[in-house]
């Protein structure tokens, strides 16, 4: 497993660009969004859990039902939620696109993100669509990341190399995600693309999988979304022998698309709306990973520990306090725990009870903006990981007027 440069472009067949289409106000801003492959792929995507959907996510599942797909387009600065005419708006963007590619309309997906609950007007996407295409190549990844932003300051993409039965193969993926962001998916969108031949079955069976142990395991300030999607295309020209069933094949398959998930959970962690430091919840020791999940999730999704970590505050009490509280099936006084970051590692508890520490060696190591709360139990083997941030006046202020 290497990793290499290129986002969705990395893998073979893929193109990608984003343009600004005059969805957002700002021009220099680009607000749409195309990945496009040479042939169609096998296709799988899974979508937020909120009983309140983004129309294009309806549209989206509509056109997957039977497993393949051609492009995906995704337009930001507009949510396309809670409209009376989102589906009719969502269909139409597919048409106009599906028409001017020269493929089926039930072969586009379909995404935005932005404002809920405003009117989306379709006429610039579709007056864009002709630029749009007309710009897509093989390095444009980075243009379609920064196409699909809203409150995040960074783009996120990342691209691996792997190997099936000596044939090379890539896999690329970018991602959008800073706030509105909880356990069960979030305002996220993450696009994968690879080049690897494999059934939809199994595409399916590993990105349902994958996402329990990566972005189901990410938060920033506890609101699911009403337009998460995380969706992969496989286009096969990677010409490997086709992986139809699990075994070693699937296994490398599926540690390529982790190492791409967690690579953008820890960068959608890191852009949180407002933060300074991604942080890392480690569990080891619990009774199972069931509990160790709901361990991470309860210390992560903690305002009073991201707080504590925004201050560089030690407070360990808090970690403590959220382990409690979560519902796991824990024995309390067999609980540890230590903070880690570039600058160091200090233990701050054992055996559920404070212990001596130095308060200016923990804040040098809390200063860092990646911090780790390991936390230790005797309870079994099991493991678990989950990312988010701290918690900002700047959050407060983002939010404060997003819509306005």
């Amino acid at each position: 497993m290497e990793i290499i440069s290129g986002g969705v472009c990395a893998p073979l067949g893929f193109i990608a660009n984003g343009i600004h289409c005059g969805i957002r106000k700002n021009k220099s801003k680009r607000d749409l969004a195309l990945i496009l492959s040479s042939c169609d792929c096998a296709a799988s995507a899974v979508y937020t859990t909120n009983k309140v959907k983004g129309a294009p996510l309806t549209v989206t599942k509509r056109h997957l039902a039977d497993g393949v797909a051609r492009a995906i387009i995704c337009n930001s600065g507009n949510a396309n939620t809670c409209n009376a005419n989102g589906i009719e708006v969502a269909e139409y963007t597919c048409a106009q696109l599906a028409q001017r590619l020269g493929v089926e309309k039930d072969k586009i997906v379909v995404a935005s993100t932005g404002v809920i609950g405003q009117p989306l007007d379709p006429t610039p996407i579709v007056s864009g669509l002709d630029e749009l295409i007309g710009g897509l190549t093989d390095d444009g990844s980075q243009r379609a990341a920064e196409g699909i932003m809203t409150t995040d300051t960074v783009l996120k993409e990342v691209a691996v190399s792997f190997n099936i039965g000596g044939v090379e193969c890539k896999m690329g993926g970018i991602a959008k995600g800073s706030g509105m962001i909880h356990p069960n998916m979030a305002t996220m969108l993450v696009f994968i693309t690879t080049d690897c031949a494999i059934t939809s079955e199994l595409l399916d069976k590993a990105l349902k999988s994958d996402i329990r142990n990566s972005f189901n395991m990410v938060s920033v300030d506890g609101d699911t979304s009403t337009n998460d999607c995380v969706c992969v295309l496989a286009n096969g020209m990677a010409d490997n022998r086709k992986i139809t069933e699990e075994g070693d094949d699937f296994a490398t398959f599926m540690k390529a698309l982790n190492t791409v998930t967690v690579s953008l959970c820890r960068m959608i962690a890191a852009d949180g709306e407002g933060a300074t430091k991604m942080l890392e919840c480690k569990v080891s020791g619990a009774v199972d990973e069931a509990n160790a999940k709901i361990i991470a999730k309860s210390v992560i999704c903690s305002s009073l520990v991201k707080a504590a970590m925004f201050g560089s505050d030690a407070n360990w009490g808090r970690v403590l306090c959220a382990i409690g509280y979560s519902g796991a099936e824990v024995d309390v006084s067999g609980v540890g725990v230590s903070f880690k970051s570039r600058a160091g590692e200090i233990e701050v508890c054992k055996d559920g009870a404070g212990i001596d520490f130095s308060e200016d060696v923990a804040k040098q190591v809390l200063l860092e903006d990646e911090i780790v709360i390991d936390i230790t139990l005797t309870d079994g083997e099991a493991t678990a990981c989950a990312w988010g941030c701290d918690l900002t006046y700047d959050y407060v202020k983002i939010n404060g007027d997003y819509r306005t």
